[in-house]
């Protein structure tokens, strides 16, 4: 990393930190950067919002995105305190910036606690066997508007 990649992550580090003392969630912290320019912030707040989505990444892509007033980080750079849990990294892919910094990974998170790897293992479980059963119905209804979206002429692509 460079210097001011360090400088990055260290203020992701230190939002970790300031997050967790607070109260307001675990120990994670991202920031988010456009050409030199920190664009977004967040810390995991989950506690303090009771949302389980509230993670560090997540707060910070949506800070970043109003910021933008676009929906997508292209060009952007992601500093966060630890490897995105599959949530976070969906939510990354999602956004499409061009980089991600990280420093803890998931191995550090699963001793501290976090332990996002049964998440992976549901993924390749059959729906029925799943710990939260899945059931798909109406298959058929719901994919006449993927059929409408497809035939969209003024759609916006992402």
């Amino acid at each position: 990393m460079s210097e001011e990649q360090k400088v990055f992550m260290r203020m992701a580090i230190e939002l970790s930190k300031s997050g967790m003392e607070s109260g307001k969630g675990g120990p994670f912290g991202c920031v988010i950067v456009k050409n030199g320019k920190v664009i977004g912030l967040g810390s995991n707040s989950v506690l303090e919002t009771n949302d389980p989505t509230a993670h560090a990444e997540i707060v910070a892509i949506r800070d970043a995105c109003k910021n933008l007033g676009h929906f997508q980080l292209e060009g952007c750079e992601v500093y966060t305190s630890c490897e995105p849990c599959p949530m976070c990294l969906g939510a990354i892919y999602w956004a499409r910036p061009s980089k991600v910094f990280f420093a803890n990974d998931k191995k550090d998170a699963a001793n501290a606690g976090f332990d996002d790897d049964f998440i992976y293992k549901e993924l390749d479980l059959p729906y029925a066997k799943r710990k939260i059963q899945f059931v798909q119905g109406m298959q058929e209804s719901a994919n006449k508007v993927f059929q409408e979206w497809i035939l969209k002429e003024n759609k916006t692509l992402y």
